[in-house]
């Protein structure tokens, strides 16, 4: 008997194991994945059959465990002076950083208020319009999300106003103009603090060190980066992009019947399910912070492109970690407001969505 209920133990105790690591549902219970065929209104398109190598899963793959986001780690202080508009005169020695302390205005700012084109070579004498605004000094490792949050305002507006541009990496005592919230609902308030993909690709970088380089990539999955620690990515991109897996699209690019709008294909395919990278890249971001999507694995691929892997039930990839074409990033799974085993995969060309179909290689 002793040794009848150590056998059942045992075999609990390796059925709790196997389901570590998995994306939670949510409200916290399993739901095993439905495979009803869907009803679309349109013919189901199969991606085209590539060769891969599938891991073996008696492997016990791990996944590898979550990380507090850097906006999490680094709060911000909303302590953003207001400057009036003022003229300054440049003294010997001036540079627009220089200035930009001197004042409290950004010196992006200064050169856009006169009309100063890179380098941004300024002479003795001249005289240079302040402009007026509410600025916020850039810490070591403050990211634009958290900036954003401080201040209860949209981070599309921050990027908008101070002509922020890929790949949106910070720097310590930069100043940014931060523009007013204005009247809104409790909704409207509400939904700024709910992260979308483009808040994780333009703001979800933390700011890098004055005259630091950020961190190197490295093809191990082994190296866990602090959270608050910048990341290069890739300057061009590498070769063409591939399927990142072999199934049905069962939702399509654009608007949908409900007029919701998807900013990329949803494929079905079996639960754990290789997910590949289409590309060769760098993680820009792991992790679970958008809840529709569930377990999501961003890449940086170059040249402003990147691509996004939604719905993983394990994530087998780090924030900076480098990635070849076809490598496995990650398992499939139903995460996520997915009601079945899916991927939810987008492909952007800086902040613009473009429709996957058109970019991957034909049928």
């Amino acid at each position: 008997m002793v040794g009848e209920s150590l056998k059942r133990w045992g075999a609990g105790a390796l059925g709790t194991l196997a389901l570590a690591g998995c994306i939670p549902q949510p409200g916290g219970a399993y739901r095993e994945p439905r495979y009803d065929p869907p009803a679309p209104r349109y013919q189901p398109e199969q991606p085209p059959q590539e060769r891969y190598e599938r891991p073996s899963l008696d492997q016990n793959v791990p996944a590898l465990p979550a990380q507090r986001p850097a906006w999490e780690m680094r709060p911000v202080t909303p302590d953003a002076r207001q400057i009036e508009a003022s003229t300054y005169i440049v003294l010997s020695g001036d540079s627009l950083r220089s200035i930009s302390v001197k004042t409290g205005a950004g010196s992006e700012a200064i050169a856009r208020a006169n009309n100063l084109a890179q380098p941004y070579t300024i002479f003795p004498g001249q005289k240079l319009a302040i402009p007026a605004g509410r600025y916020h000094a850039v810490r070591d490792g403050e990211t634009g999300i958290a900036i954003a949050r401080a201040y209860g305002v949209d981070w599309a507006r921050v990027i908008a106003v101070n002509y922020l541009e890929d790949p949106y990496i910070l720097r310590t005592g930069q100043r940014l103009l931060i523009p007013n919230a204005g009247p809104e609902t409790i909704e409207e308030r509400a939904a700024r603090f709910r992260l979308d993909i483009d808040d994780l690709l333009t703001g979800s970088s933390p700011a890098a060190r004055e005259g630091a380089k950020p961190a190197k990539p490295t093809a191990s999955s082994a190296r866990v980066l602090p959270s608050t620690t910048p990341v290069a990515v890739p300057s061009h991109l590498a070769g063409a992009f591939r399927w990142p897996v072999t199934g049905t699209i069962v939702k399509r690019f654009g608007p949908g019947a409900s007029g919701e709008r998807n900013d990329g294909i949803k494929i079905a395919v079996p639960l754990n399910t290789p997910v590949l990278a289409s590309a060769d890249g760098v993680v820009a971001y792991v992790g679970s912070d958008v809840p529709a999507l569930g377990g999501l694995v961003i890449l940086s691929h170059g040249d402003g492109w990147t691509t996004v892997y939604g719905h993983a039930g394990q994530l087998l990839v780090q924030r900076g970690q480098s990635v070849k074409r076809g490598q496995t990033i990650a398992l499939s799974g139903n995460s996520g407001f997915a009601d079945r085993a899916q991927l939810h995969f987008e492909m952007r060309k800086g902040r613009s969505a473009i429709d996957p179909v058109q970019r991957l290689p034909a049928r």
